[in-house]
């Protein structure tokens, strides 16, 4: 898919934080909707996406249970992330 998208699951990655699942959805929305950069007139429509993206993001990492990743419980990302 989008090789500049990381992986954001332990242990990939431990801390995850807003920011690192902003980009993720932002690329991923990028990547889907070939632009880089939406025209005035898609923008709202793009930023919703990415929004969108974002939460189904957080969403899954929260619910996500890693074996093998320290403990073996679901991985919580850091508060207010």
């Amino acid at each position: 898919m989008c090789r500049s998208i990381k992986t954001l699951r332990p242990p990939a990655m431990p801390e995850v934080g807003e920011e690192d699942i902003r980009a993720a959805a932002l690329q991923y929305v990028r990547k889907v909707s070939g632009f880089r950069a939406p025209a005035p007139h898609n923008r709202e429509v793009f930023d919703e996406a990415v929004d969108a993206v974002a939460e189904a993001t957080r969403r899954l990492l929260s619910e996500l249970v890693v074996r093998g990743a320290g403990t073996g419980h679901q991985h919580e990302p850091a508060a207010g992330r």
